[in-house]
């Protein structure tokens, strides 16, 4: 298939006419008369470049943005001691300018030709990358083809959202070195785009012309500069007239509820799924994704219901798919929103060895302390340690046929009666309603279903997004400091 090339490529993301270049003159490594002379003089003529990468600025939908962007015609887009300076100075320019930085690595790795002076550049290139992240600043990452070794095992894999080529080779070791190696070739189908999204290491797979799409969604939640330049949306109604408990149990569990998916899609813009913990988990039933309802930018981590009837409950990965959330907004100082649907976490042998409780736990500690500002939604069912993860937030909202519940009723009235025929007494008892909830001071509002959110989920959702939107806003016009210490003080 065709690849662009790194000017092709510059071209397509950025804005018409839009770039402008960083890059001054490099001081040559090699000693003159030298056979790395000769191949970069070579691959200077080859590849219309000076280098392997290719820095600087242009705007992306009017936002203003830096690059760096690798050519891989040159050297196979190895880096070495100039190649990375260039790369460290501009991060550097661009933290320093507040810019987000998009970064498209192509590259077999280090330059071989300079050894390890080379090899120990990906450190400074990691530190002025961690830099930027550390100053709140958003940090996109397109893996090209192919991108392999030290280049693929620093920068091009600490991505706030990170997409690939499609059909590109991306792996730590390139597959001819490992045959070289070992007298065999590599295992087909492992360093791929497409496998690395199935095992939650990349966020998408798009071509060239799709990532620029990505990349303005993306930053138009990521940058989330204009989060407080709207005036707060009106107050919303609420409903708290009773109903029965085993009536709401009985609705949150219908198959054509609206769950988080509907949410997003009917109630939300600008949304961009995330994929999986960047670490080799991924969860069908955690749902990640970057989304702004109205104005309010959000880190949306939901349950998805569905998919956890359909495939699997809840596991433990899912539990760090969503610590991979709350980290992203702690860093870039967005609004998390959590959103509880679940009948429970999954009770098996594989749950229990990957560590179940103490990703609870994990889950729990990290929402009470998270620096950003947080809301919960209770959108069905909440039943036991899976729904308690998500719960601590700033503020708890609840749909009126939510409920919460250490275990689903039919599994308390098994531990107190030795049968489930007393769920409906157990629930009514044990006070698990939004009503109940917003009683006791664990939910702050409760959203109206008119009779039922079944009946009406785009009405529903819009409702549900109009109140995280006002509820958000809220809590980025209060202090910070003062914030937290209401959270920490409602929680303790």
């Amino acid at each position: 298939m065709s690849r662009p090339d790194a000017r092709t490529l510059i071209a397509t993301v950025l804005d018409d006419g839009s770039w402008r270049s960083w890059d001054g003159p490099i001081a040559d490594p090699a000693p003159p008369g030298s056979s790395y002379a000769e191949e970069l003089a070579a691959a200077r003529a080859k590849s219309g470049c000076d280098e392997s990468v290719i820095t600087g600025e242009g705007l992306l939908d009017g936002r203003r943005v830096a690059i760096v962007v690798s050519e891989f015609a040159f050297l196979a887009g190895s880096i070495g001691v100039a190649a990375a300076d260039r790369i460290a100075r501009a991060i550097h320019r661009a933290t320093a300018e507040r810019l987000p930085l998009l970064a498209a690595p192509a590259s077999g790795g280090t330059r071989m030709q300079e050894g390890a002076p080379a090899f120990v550049q990906m450190v400074k290139i990691t530190a002025a990358v961690q830099l930027h992240r550390g100053a709140g600043l958003p940090y996109v990452v397109y893996l090209r083809h192919p991108t392999t070794g030290g280049v693929f095992a620093s920068w091009g894999s600490l991505g706030h959202v990170t997409a690939a080529e499609p059909e590109a080779l991306i792996g730590f070791l390139g597959p001819r070195v490992f045959e070289s190696l070992h007298g065999y070739p590599f295992p087909e189908g492992v360093q791929t785009a497409a496998n690395l999204f199935s095992h939650g290491l990349v966020d998408a797979v798009v071509d060239a012309a799709d990532a620029r799409a990505v990349a303005i969604r993306a930053l138009n939640v990521l940058c989330r500069d204009d989060a407080l330049t709207e005036p707060r949306p009106e107050e919303p109604e609420e409903d708290l007239r009773p109903v029965e408990a085993w009536e709401a149990i009985t609705r949150s569990r219908r198959d054509d509820r609206p769950g988080v998916r509907a949410l997003l899609k009917l109630a939300a813009r600008e949304v961009t799924p995330l994929n999986g913990t960047g670490e080799g988990e991924h969860d069908p039933g955690l749902l990640l994704a970057l989304a702004r309802f109205g104005s309010a930018p959000a880190v949306v981590l939901g349950q998805d219901r569905r998919r956890q009837r359909a495939i699997a409950p809840l596991g433990p990965a899912g539990l760090r798919v969503a610590r991979r959330g709350m980290r992203l907004a702690a860093e870039l100082g967005l609004p998390l929103v959590t959103v509880i649907d679940t009948a429970g976490a999954a009770l098996s042998k594989a749950a229990e060895e990957g560590g179940l409780a103490a990703e609870i736990a994990r889950c729990l500690a990290d929402l009470v302390m998270l620096e950003a500002p947080t809301v919960c939604l209770l959108l069905g069912e909440g039943a036991g340690g899976g729904a308690l993860a998500l719960l601590p937030a700033d503020r708890v909202v609840a749909a009126q046929h939510a409920w919460l519940s250490p275990l689903p009723p039919e599994g308390a009235s098994a531990i107190l009666y030795r049968s489930v025929d007393f769920a409906p007494e157990i629930a009514q008892a044990q006070r698990v309603r939004a009503t109940d909830l917003r009683a006791a001071g664990i939910v702050d509002r409760v959203v109206p279903e008119r009779p039922d959110a079944a009946y009406e989920p785009r009405a529903f959702c819009e409702r549900v997004g109009a109140t995280l939107e006002y509820e958000i806003a809220g809590l980025l016009a209060r202090d910070p400091a003062e914030r937290r210490t209401a959270r920490l003080s409602r929680y303790s």
